[in-house]
Formats: C-alpha cells, sequence, structure tokens
C-alpha cells in the first residue's frame, strides 16, 4: 500500500500533473541512496556464513535468470523491429528487477530468511553487480557489425585477451586487495572506532559513523568499479556479527524509510503522460509482456530449485518489475546513439508502470492465489517439536541480568542480549558472551532487536524510572509481548503492576529473606 501511496504521490506533483517539482532526475539520484542504505541493512542481518550458503542460488539462480531473462526479452524486441545490437541492451536492461520494491516488500512479509527471500537477495546481488559490465558493453555493441553469433565470438575473443592481459591482472589484484582491506578495515579500525564512539554515549555522533560507514562502502566499490549497492550490502555483512548491529541499524533505518519514499515518488515522476496518451496499446502490450516474461522465466528456474508452487509464484512476482537500473542504462544508451530520445522515453514509461504494478499483482497473490495455492499443497512428516527456540530479548547485562539469563539459558531459550555500556559489552565478550550495544528504552532499537517477534521482553536494567519507561514503551508498542520486569522496591512494584507487567521481582527482597534466614539458624 506505501509504494503505491508514494507513486501516486509522485505523479501528483510530478511535472505532468501540478507540476509542484520539475526536477525528478536529481530527486531520483538522491533517493537512490535510500536503495544503497536498505542493502547496508539487509547485510547487517546476514552473517558470512549464511551468505556462504547462498552461493548456489546466487551461480545457479542468478546468473541464469539475468542471462535467460535478456535473452529472451532480446528475441520479443527483434520481432518489434530493433536492431539486434539495440534488442540485446534493452532486453539486459529490463532484465534487472528493482531491489527496493522487492527487498522492501520482502522486508515487510518477514521473508528475508525463507527461501523466496533468499532466492530474491541472490537474483538482485547478481543484478547489482551486473550494472558495470552492461554499461561498458554498451559502447562495444554499438559499434558491432554483421551477425549476432559473428560480433559475440569477437568480443568473446577480445575479452579473453583483456583477462589474460595485464589490465586484467591488475584490475583483479586491486578487487582483492580492496577487499581484504575491508576485512581487515572493518576488524581492527571500525569496531574500535565503534566502541570509542559508543563510550561518549553521544547518539547523534554514532548515527553520523552510521551514515559515514555506509557511505564509505558504496565509494569503496564505486573506485572499484562495482555497483555502490553491492558495496554497501557486503560492509553490512562485514559488520553482521558485530555487537554495536542493532544500534547501527536502529539508526539508520529513518534514512532508508525516508530515501526509499523519495525513491518510489521520483519513479512516479518519471512517467511520461505524454507519450502513454500517444501509444497507450503500445506501452500496455510492452508492460505485459515484460512482466509475462520474466514471472515465466523465474517460475521455470525456481522448479529447478524445488521450491513450492506458492513460493515461485511469490518469487515471480517479486522480481517481476524492471527495475531503478533500467533507468541508468536507458539512458546511458540514448547518450550512446543505441536507441532513440523517443525509444528512451517510451522504455523509461514501461519501466515506471511495470513498478507500479507490483503492489497490485501481490495484493492479488494475496487475496485470490495463495489461499488457494497453500489449500492444494499437501503437508509431508511434521518434525518433532522441540520446544527450544524461544525468542527472549534481555535488556540490560549486569549481574541482574546475568542470572536471569543463566536459568533462561539452562532451559533451551534463544536470547538477544542488549546494554548500554561498552565496557561491560568487551568484559562479556573475552567470556564468550555476545551482548549487542543499545539503548532498551527506544523504540527503533526495540524493533531492531526483534521486539515484534520475541516471546518475552526482560527489563533488567537499573533506575526505577528507566524501567518504568521502557515498560510503559513495551506495553504499547508490543502488547503480545511478555514484559519481566526488575522492581526495586515495593512501591516500584505496584507501579509496574498498574503498567500491566505482571512478571516481575524485587531486586532484594528474597536475598534479604535467605540473610534472615540463615541469621535465624546461624
Amino acid at each position: 500500500g506505501t509504494v503505491l501511496g508514494y507513486l501516486a504521490a509522485g505523479i501528483l506533483i510530478g511535472p505532468f500533473a501540478l507540476r509542484l517539482v520539475s526536477d525528478s532526475d536529481l530527486i531520483h539520484q538522491i533517493a537512490d541512496f535510500g536503495i544503497v542504505m536498505m542493502l547496508f541493512i539487509i547485510g547487517l542481518e546476514m552473517h558470512p556464513s549464511e551468505l556462504w550458503r547462498l552461493r548456489h542460488q546466487v551461480l545457479g539462480l542468478g546468473l541464469t535468470q539475468m542471462a535467460g531473462t535478456a535473452v529472451v526479452l532480446a528475441l520479443v524486441i527483434i520481432l518489434i523491429g530493433f536492431s539486434w545490437q539495440a534488442a540485446l541492451i534493452i532486453g539486459l536492461a529490463l532484465a534487472m528487477s528493482s531491489t527496493a520494491i522487492a527487498m522492501q516488500s520482502v522486508a515487510q512479509r518477514n521473508l528475508t530468511r525463507n527461501d523466496t527471500g533468499r532466492a530474491s537477495l541472490a537474483v538482485l546481488l547478481v543484478q547489482d553487480v551486473a550494472v558495470i559490465p552492461i554499461l561498458a558493453a554498451i559502447p562495444v555493441l554499438v559499434l558491432m557489425t554483421g551477425s549476432p553469433v559473428e560480433a559475440l565470438a569477437e568480443g568473446a575473443v577480445e575479452a579473453a585477451e583483456g583477462v589474460v592481459g595485464a589490465r586484467g591482472w591488475i584490475l583483479a589484484l586491486y578487487i582483492i586487495a580492496g577487499f581484504a582491506l575491508a576485512i581487515l578495515g572493518s576488524r581492527f579500525v571500525i569496531r574500535p572506532l565503534m566502541h570509542f564512539v559508543a563510550v561518549t554515549h553521544a547518539r547523534e555522533a554514532f548515527t553520523a559513523l552510521a551514515l559515514l560507514l555506509v557511505v564509505g562502502a558504496a565509494l569503496v566499490t564505486s573506485y572499484l568499479g562495482l555497483s555502490p549497492a553491492l558495496g554497501a550490502f557486503l560492509g553490512g555483512v562485514l559488520l553482521s556479527d558485530s555487537e554495536y548491529r542493532h544500534e547501527l541499524e536502529s539508526n539508520l533505518a529513518p534514512f532508508k524509510d525516508l530515501l526509499l519514499g523519495l525513491f518510489f515518488i521520483s519513479v512516479g515522476m518519471s512517467i511520461d503522460f505524454s507519450v502513454l496518451i500517444e501509444t497507450p496499446l503500445l506501452v500496455l502490450a510492452l508492460v505485459v509482456a515484460l512482466i509475462g516474461v520474466k514471472m515465466l522465466v523465474l517460475f521455470v528456474l525456481a522448479t529447478f530449485f524445488r521450491m513450492h508452487l506458492a513460493e515461485r509464484l511469490l518469487l515471480a512476482i517479486l522480481l517481476s518489475q524492471s527495475g531503478e537500473f533500467a533507468f541508468v542504462v536507458l539512458q546511458f544508451a540514448d547518450t550512446a546513439n543505441a536507441i532513440s530520445g523517443y525509444e528512451s522515453a517510451l522504455l523509461t514509461v514501461v519501466v515506471a508502470l511495470s513498478m507500479a504494478t507490483t503492489p497490485l499483482l501481490l495484493l492479488a497473490y494475496d487475496r485470490l492465489w495463495a489461499p488457494r495455492l497453500h489449500s492444494r499443497h499437501e503437508p509431508g512428516p511434521q518434525p518433532d517439536n522441540i520446544d527450544v527456540q524461544h525468542k527472549v530479548i534481555v535488556l540490560g547485562y549486569g549481574r541482574f541480568g546475568q542470572i536471569v539469563t543463566r536459568l533462561l539459558r539452562a532451559q533451551g531459550f534463544d536470547m538477544t542480549l542488549i546494554d548500554d555500556d561498552p565496557a561491560q559489552i568487551e568484559l562479556m565478550k573475552r567470556f564468550g558472551v555476545k551482548v549487542f550495544y543499545g539503548d532498551g528504552s527506544r523504540l527503533d532499537m526495540l524493533r531492531a532487536a526483534g521486539a515484534d517477534d520475541a516471546r518475552m521482553i526482560v527489563i533488567a536494567v537499573a533506575g526505577g524510572e528507566r524501567i518504568l519507561s521502557i515498560a510503559e514503551l513495551i506495553r504499547r508498542h508490543f502488547p503480545d509481548v511478555i514484559v519481566a520486569a526488575r522492581a526495586i522496591d515495593r512501591s516500584h512494584a505496584h507501579d509496574l503492576m498498574a503498567l500491566g507487567v505482571t512478571v516481575l521481582e524485587r531486586e532484594t527482597f528474597r536475598s534479604a529473606l535467605s540473610l534472615g534466614e540463615k541469621a535465624l539458624t546461624a
């Protein structure tokens, strides 16, 4: 719903309606940073070992989707009357999907860690890597003559000579050295720097550092000739096992949401309604052909990965649109005289409208197709119910929090530990205990830690007023979560019960009883 709203707002304020904003290209360039930031946050949530497990989907699903979709679209475009060079460029441009729309939809549906979410990410990663080679190939394709087979064979020979040559080896060494420096820098420079900033307890400084990390990761890969979005993703992956992961995510989330909203508005502004009014049937046919081809290719490829029918259809819908990089490729192709200005404008409208159809297709999937497909699915043998994965968030890992945590861990609870004392976090790291840095009284921090899906939140921080404010925040925004709180005294316990907290313990009551018992028996 939000994507359609942003698109409608862009159409309304754009140059073809109220004309409140005319420079949509500038807004689009600024908004592209939202995609970079979103991939950085996705990287924070993905451990390197999990990324390694995606290698088969990246190589199998990602590469074949890109190549297969581009070839099929190019053949369709040749039938319309384009040269094979222009058709191949257009096919490659339209084969890419929208990272913003697909991953936003995946995040809203909590699909990041299931097969559909991982497959979407694998395909989008390949597409991000492919942008720079596609742009580099456009001038070469424009100069090619003869049949496609002869031209591509000649180009393959030249490419092989370039790889074997000194320039190819130097480029490969630059990329390897860049990644090696990034790994060392994240371990020995970035993490100590985050610790130093955390000690100051200056939230704005940590926010500035988070933005600097995203920009730095994007600039490094841009310098190496790769996609900035890919650099941001890899930067997030390198910091995914850091104790400051949740704090980074909560600080960047507002910027990401704002810039992604701007991106969708800029897409709505880019729709040229003069082209749409002149040739409505042609635009409609191209949009239907584009979505149909992409869904068909993705659906067939997902079958080979043994995905359930409903997941195959959902994956095909999520990646059915053309992506934001298509605007860049088409504009570059226009500049290189690979296609005309009118053809570029026509295809830009097709790309924008294909983006607008994805929320509608997802709505149709939820209302019409998913219930029927899931009802047909015959569930296989169910695994034994091993009840050991209960998500618990513990706020505060001092002496009180440590005792509570030991009991919960002994019973198989899966816990996320959060504390706002960097010295305590470093001390616990020496004993092999992973504690994340963060302020439990912030709503964005709780969401980043997974409070929406948690079964229980334990409030073990110090300070009576702070405990009450956290408890009130949790009860208001996460009413289904069990709250277990540390009470300072009897009055404080009554205040917690007034907020609806029923699982609580006065911090000195039982120890005083125990000491009294020992005194009586001494």
